[in-house]
């Protein structure tokens, strides 16, 4: 009986990180464990915001270590000893050392890839580390066909493997939410995301200046923003200038414990993104029952699925879309739920993990 598979993986952020790469790299691995060809995987993150939790049997995720040269020695006198059959490497800047441990253990090299870190031509051993790799997974159609523009592996071996959405999101009463934030009739936008300097292409300053028309329109809206960073002086005085601060809020992070209500609080979710390799945010959205609308461009259209889940605006039509959707009767959610659900939950997710590692296994 053959051995089942040891798998290293090299990570930014997994068991215990936040952001939407930590949570993808910990769905991946949770659904990895459950297949009966995988034995031990062992995680080692460069960085974690918490103590790991919640781990899934046979994955071992050990203390984070932010510098890279300690990074790469810790990384390779785990793996010299074990010799692991798959080494998987989480982010493209983690390729370089990934083929290294991968070539020096005889493994099998598998490299995720995201959104914007491979929408221009990477450094020459990045590139050369991913053609070398045995399977890259790509979170999108735009993010897979932006990896071939620059990589010569064989189209088959690039595959596309979309974000999951949690159990926990689910619809519910937003009440107690927006009692608390004193929102009382008012139609609520959210926006939920790191205020980044470095990431500003997610689009809130597309909202904010559309706030006054939406009012002058006859829509009752408060505009609320979650996520904290360098970027909010920029955002409150983008609102100062277009005299829509009282209807602009800046929530600060949002507890994971809070999130699910803040989004069942809402009436429309906006990521009006204009560098999204996915947007996990939009499936958690949908699937406590939320609208949501992106902008059609980069991976945003898989998680929206072309229009058919949520909508996809062209930008100059953002100021239009909200209007219709806040025109609109609010539909019972059950349809859309049921919906993401059928393409995006637990289930759908771990049998593609499955299929497409079926060539590493």
């Amino acid at each position: 009986m053959r051995a089942r598979a040891h798998v290293l993986a090299l990570v930014t952020e997994a068991f215990g990180g936040g952001g939407g790469i930590a949570q993808y790299n910990r769905d991946f691995l949770r659904a990895l464990s459950t297949l009966p060809a995988v034995g031990q995987i062992d995680v080692l993150p460069r960085l974690a915001k918490d103590a790991p939790s919640d781990m899934p049997e046979r994955v071992a995720q050990y203390a984070p270590c932010r510098n890279k040269v300690a990074y790469a020695m810790r990384a390779l006198l785990l793996a010299l000893p074990r010799r692991p059959d798959i080494v998987f490497c989480g982010h493209l800047f983690m390729a370089p050392l990934g083929v290294l441990i991968a070539r020096l253990a005889r493994a099998k090299l598998v490299v995720q890839t995201h959104g914007i870190e491979v929408w221009d031509r990477p450094s020459a051993s990045q590139r050369s580390a991913v053609e070398a790799a045995e399977l890259i997974l790509s979170v999108s159609r735009d993010t897979r066909g932006r990896v071939l523009t620059w990589a010569s592996n064989p189209p088959e071996r690039c595959v596309v493997l979309p974000n999951t959405v949690g159990d926990e999101f689910t619809p519910g009463d937003g009440s107690r939410t927006r009692d608390k934030l004193g929102l009382g009739s008012q139609k609520v936008l959210l926006s939920v995301s790191r205020l980044d300097a470095r990431q500003r292409y997610k689009g809130q300053d597309r909202v904010i200046p559309l706030i006054r028309a939406l009012r002058d329109r006859g829509h009752d809206v408060v505009y609320l923003i979650g996520g904290s960073g360098d970027d909010q002086p920029r955002l409150e005085q983008l609102a100062q200038a277009n005299g829509v601060l009282e209807w602009v809020r800046f929530l600060g992070d949002v507890p994971d414990g809070e999130l699910v209500d803040l989004y069942r609080a809402a009436d429309v979710y906006l990521m009006p993104s204009s560098g999204e390799g996915f947007g996990i945010v939009f499936l958690e959205a949908m699937a406590c029952g939320v609208p949501a609308i992106g902008l059609a461009l980069g991976g945003a259209n898989d998680a929206l699925c072309d229009g058919e889940l949520g909508g996809a605006a062209r930008p100059e039509d953002l100021l239009g879309s909200i209007v219709a959707q806040l025109s609109a009767p609010r539909p019972e959610p059950e349809d859309l739920v049921s919906r993401v659900r059928s393409r995006f939950g637990r289930i759908a997710f771990e049998s593609r993990v499955a299929r497409v590692m079926e060539t590493c296994l």
